[in-house]
């Protein structure tokens, strides 16, 4: 199949006006909970939330979104790179987005065309992220830390026609494993690649030195004539907001990557509609260590930029959670982002005499599951108050609720927040498919403006995870309240069935953060002949510390139910993980198995 023709095509099934998504079978939108400000009332009677809002969906392109934010204020610093030395305000920003822009265009790049963006947190990761966008060009996230054979297989599932990268990064030889995968780039004119394991690529492009049949940055700058600046002017009217604009790897814990794709529509609705529950305006100053490569960094981080005008600090191209600090301190950062585990490194780096923090007023704790302990010293330690936590998925843009920055404690440590404006959610039976009573545990879906176009070139896994009726299916488990706030119990595939008894791993890990000497804690499902399964507790001890099994399940009588109790605790000194960080947790299960014996 084509792949230009391979994404399933939802928009015959829904129905959108500015305040809502609906099948065509209702007659009338459904009702829904007022979203514009944090809900007050308990209006959910069942686990089925529409967040409605008088506030209008975006009709723009992101190019567009860009150029309204530099009209707004040209002269204010967009970006700064610290350890590059690069400051950036939005107009020369902007003047760099559109030489580059129309430098793609001169190397024959067209509208469609696949560009994979392949390193750490570089000043050109954001640049190709907005010049390809408005060159109508789809940019490719490719992980960074991929090797040799998963970078193969991105660049080949997506059709790659141009890749740009660093020559290096750290023990990443990114030249090197290009031209493992296309030797014939070494006698090849820059731009006319004909490689037989990527028959699509023609140009890669390399941001900090010259090499033998490639292109240097410099030169797609300088290659645009006053023709390509035209066509690209041109080419502003002919865009259109659902094309497809961005495709992000999921991380693959299962299975192979697949490409979920996401337009324009998808990408400045979500981070507009995110960074009006989050306060953003111009004079927000965002601290962002995490990586550009994930949803989080180029929509939460990127895109915030383009839409609502703030500003992003850089500490440094990997991460550094003394950088992070040193950053916030001397860039007078109000925000922060970053994953459950840069916020336990940063926590075991603070102290109040040598970083001053008092110009962090929130943050954002997203990308894994947050345990409750590890938010209450960021609040209690770091003083960020405004800390709030926020859930969504690649496939949906990708926040789908996320708390109010002055959210009690309890909110914010217990749930993922809110429903997201014009988002649909319900929790659903998994067996059946009936939504289930408010507070009870099913999976979550979603539906709505957020939801990605599909997996690029993958109609069968795009089938399985988007209904015919336009819901999106999670496969996480989750409860709602009357407020729409959502709890996240864990992964369908995770849940552990003991004796006929539904074990969520999250809330055991949870409960096993409180343990002093605990400074991580997974939780499996172990294979037993009489009650089918037991639960595992991997355990990673602080430094220095010493513990032993029996403390751990005395530590929880008393405290979990019984049939939560671990059966079997064993301490690791790592877990398996993808290249994206997620613990793989099947195979932590196969180690577990082999380690005890089983």
């Amino acid at each position: 199949m084509k792949s230009d023709n391979c994404l399933i095509q939802l928009s015959t099934l829904l129905c959108t006006s500015s305040t809502c998504w609906y099948p065509l079978r209702f007659s009338s939108p459904p009702s829904g909970i007022c979203v514009e400000s944090r809900p007050s009332v308990p209006a959910l009677t069942t686990s089925y939330a529409h967040g409605t809002s008088s506030r209008s969906l975006r009709h723009s392109t992101i190019g567009e979104a860009l150029l309204q934010s530099v009209e707004r204020c040209p002269d204010r610093e967009a970006l700064v790179f610290l350890e590059e030395g690069i400051r950036k305000t939005f107009a020369e920003f902007l003047h760099d987005v559109d030489q580059t822009a129309a430098g793609l265009l001169a190397l024959g790049l067209q509208r469609g065309d696949r560009l994979g963006m392949w390193g750490p947190n570089i000043y050109e990761w954001l640049l190709y992220q907005f010049a390809t966008a408005k060159a109508g060009i789809i940019l490719v996230s490719v992980n960074p830390a991929y090797q040799v054979s998963e970078v193969e297989y991105a660049l080949r599932k997506v059709e790659c026609n141009a890749v740009v990268c660093p020559t290096a990064f750290k023990t990443q030889q990114y030249v090197e494993m290009l031209r493992k995968i296309c030797p014939e780039i070494d006698s090849c004119t820059p731009g006319d690649l004909k490689s037989a394991k990527l028959p699509h690529l023609r140009s890669v492009i390399v941001t900090d030195s010259r090499h033998p049949g490639m292109f240097h940055v410099d030169d797609v700058r300088q290659a645009a004539g006053s023709e390509h600046t035209r066509l690209l002017q041109d080419l502003q009217r002919k865009l259109c907001v659902d094309d497809p604009i961005n495709i992000q790897f999921t991380s693959g814990t299962t299975g192979m990557p697949k490409g979920a794709t996401l337009s324009h529509h998808n990408i400045i609705n979500n981070v507009c509609i995110f960074g009006v529950r989050m306060g953003y305006t111009w004079k927000v100053r965002i601290c962002l260590p995490v990586p550009m490569y994930h949803c989080f960094g180029s929509v939460g981080g990127g895109m915030s930029m383009a839409v609502h005008g703030t500003s992003l600090v850089f500490p440094t191209a990997g991460y550094d959670g003394r950088a992070n600090l040193a950053a916030s301190e001397s860039e007078k950062c109000t925000f922060i982002y970053g994953t459950p585990t840069m916020y336990v490194d940063m926590l075991s780096h603070y102290t109040p005499t040598k970083y001053d923090l008092s110009s962090v007023e929130g943050g954002i704790m997203a990308g894994a599951p947050c345990p409750p302990e590890v938010v209450r010293e960021v609040i209690s330690k770091m003083g960020i108050k405004q800390i709030t936590l926020g859930y969504g998925t690649t496939e949906n843009s990708p926040v789908t609720f996320c708390g109010d920055p002055l959210d009690n404690e309890e909110r914010k440590v217990e749930t993922v927040g809110y429903i997201m404006d014009h988002v649909e959610a319900k929790v659903v039976n998994p067996s059946t498919g009936v939504i289930v009573p408010l507070g009870k545990t099913g999976e979550l879906m979603i539906r709505g403006h957020c939801v990605m176009l599909g997996y690029w070139n993958d109609e069968d896994k795009t089938r399985e995870c988007i209904s015919p009726d336009g819901w999106y299916k999670t496969g996480d488990i989750a409860s709602l309240d009357g407020y729409s706030y959502c709890r996240i119990e864990g992964r369908i595939k995770d849940m552990i069935i003991r004796g006929g008894e539904n074990i969520y791993p999250a809330e055991i890990e949870q409960f096993l953060h409180t343990h002093p000497k605990v400074m991580d804690a997974q939780v499996v499902g172990i294979k037993d002949q009489r009650m089918g399964e037991e639960v595992c507790a991997c355990i990673m001890l602080n430094e220095g510390q010493e513990c032993t099994a029996e403390e751990i399940t005395a530590f929880c009588k008393g405290q979990i139910a019984h049939f939560k109790i671990p059966r079997y605790v064993i301490f690791v000194d790592r877990y398996p993980l993808t290249v994206s960080g997620k613990v793989q947790k099947y195979k932590l299960s196969e180690q577990a198995e082999k380690l005890l014996g089983l």
